[in-house]
């Protein structure tokens, strides 16, 4: 006869427990869910359970989640029953069970990237072409050509072709009408950006208007402009344009949350660059939130720009962004745990070990061969002849004796360099590996192909509805 156990949860997780136990499909257990009244199960204590649980009978073992606070031998005592902390992540669940868990499934996403050239007219076609390559393989899926103030583009109708001609979508945003005929005959997919007064443009060209209020942030011309071509059947997509912070941001969240409220089945775009490239900040966490925000409002486009420097991993971060966002959403859970390609600075666990275990590791070492390992405390450096720990590596430089031996020292700077960066961030230090720095590194888009390769593939909503891991080298190592 199978055990049954009775797995309690919050509000906001009870969905997703529920799915990742039919996904599961114990053969060894038999089930029941019941939600204790709080939204967030990590605020869930033990003394709370006790007051609001008052029927286990029936059931072999009381399942907590893994952040429940409080005495569990106690809880056991008071039901009557055997009382467990499951794992802290909801996702890590069929590992508890011993069940092999699936890798993230991001091959799939939602939201289509315009990675715009800002420059293009002062680019050849050839320059325009390698540009738009190398944003095609971080993740772009139209390539824009941007046309500047005051400043001619006579290539620009050639541009348009030769990029065409290489298979690539492509979309021309200028405010002058007159850039975006030629680049609609030209064979321009997209034209950015339309508003009332230049709606004739679409009586010239067949490419897929984006529309605009004018001036931009004026919604009921934004409005007009969506129902007169709704009436004419006529494919658009709307911006409602995002300001920067501290210039009207909040207000433009709310122009496209009302957007979307109003028009809940048309296309929409957000253009992400006054984000982005007015705020120094770390882009990966600003796109992170951008994307969320998309997610939450089904926004099917994003216009994104790499300009400043501090910007030029934006379309990769948006592919992956993108991606993190649809699993989460078609998951029901937050967007935990999926990919680690943009936490840059910062790790889940850095410290797998804590000092006495450290301590204990070294009190079993026989050889002189140096160990470098890392915890809360700072960084530990041990051999037969001791350990020592400190925050500075220099601290350290003392006790090692290899002031004769320069190769020795080299590789022992190198490590204890990368240690003491890996303590200071709270990263995860392997010696002889280099710390990982998310998508911002080259050399981290190899853990990508794979999810790129399996499908890359954009879904609808209509769609919806229906380690990097090197070979180990020895931590025993000495040059």
């Amino acid at each position: 006869m199978s055990k049954r156990y009775l797995f309690l949860t919050g509000k906001l997780a009870e969905k997703s427990l529920h799915k990742v136990l039919e996904n599961l499909q114990p053969s060894d257990f038999d089930y029941e869910v019941r939600q204790m009244g709080v939204s967030v199960a990590a605020l869930m204590t033990t003394d709370l359970i006790a007051r609001r649980l008052t029927d286990v009978s029936g059931f072999d073992k009381v399942l907590l989640p893994g952040r429940c606070r409080g005495d569990t031998e106690a809880l056991a005592d008071q039901l009557g029953v055997e009382v467990e902390r499951g794992p802290e992540e909801l996702k890590d669940l069929p590992q508890f069970f011993g069940r092999a868990s699936k890798p993230a499934d991001l091959s799939r996403y939602s939201t289509s990237i315009f990675a715009e050239i800002v420059d293009a007219p002062n680019m050849t076609v050839e320059q325009i072409l390698d540009r738009a390559k190398r944003y095609q393989r971080d993740g772009a899926d139209v390539i824009d050509l941007g046309c500047l103030p005051n400043t001619p583009f006579d290539h620009l109708a050639e541009a348009v072709q030769a990029l065409k001609n290489d298979g690539f979508k492509v979309s021309v945003d200028s405010m002058q009408p007159v850039d975006l005929v030629t680049g609609g005959k030209a064979g321009a997919d997209y034209l950015l950006s339309l508003h009332a007064k230049s709606l004739w443009v679409l009586e010239k060209v067949d490419s897929t208007p984006i529309l605009i209020g004018n001036p931009p942030n004026n919604m009921r011309s934004l409005y007009k402009s969506v129902e007169l071509l709704q009436k004419e059947g006529v494919r658009f997509i709307a911006d409602a344009i995002l300001d920067p912070i501290n210039f009207s941001f909040t207000e433009s969240l709310i122009r496209y949350r009302n957007l979307r409220k109003r028009y809940p089945e048309i296309e929409m775009m957000m253009g992400v660059g006054n984000l982005t490239e007015l705020t120094h900040a770390d882009t990966a966490g600003t796109n992170a939130l951008l994307m969320g925000i998309i997610s939450e409002l089904d926004i099917q486009h994003i216009l994104t720009t790499e300009v400043s420097e501090h910007c030029r991993k934006a379309v990769k971060e948006a592919d992956l962004a993108r991606r993190i966002m649809y699993a989460s959403k078609e998951d029901h859970i937050p967007p935990k745990g999926y990919h680690n390609g943009l936490m840059a600075l910062h790790e889940r666990k850095p410290f797998p070990y804590n000092k006495e275990e450290i301590q204990e590791f070294a009190a079993g070492v026989r050889d002189p061969n140096f160990r470098i390992q890392v915890c809360e405390e700072g960084v530990f450096i041990y051999n037969r002849d001791g350990i020592w720990n400190a925050t500075d590596p220099f601290d350290l430089y003392p006790h090692l004796n290899v002031a004769d031996d320069g190769a020795h020292a080299f590789y022992l700077g190198c490590e204890l360099a990368r240690a003491q960066i890996a303590w200071q961030l709270g990263k995860r230090y392997d010696q002889d590996e280099e710390l990982g720095w998310g998508i911002a590194v080259e050399k981290e888009q190899q853990d990508l192909s794979a999810f790129k390769q399996a499908g890359s593939t954009m879904h609808t909503r209509k769609d919806r509805k229906k380690n990097r891991k090197k070979q180990n080298k020895s931590n025993a190592r000495r040059c």
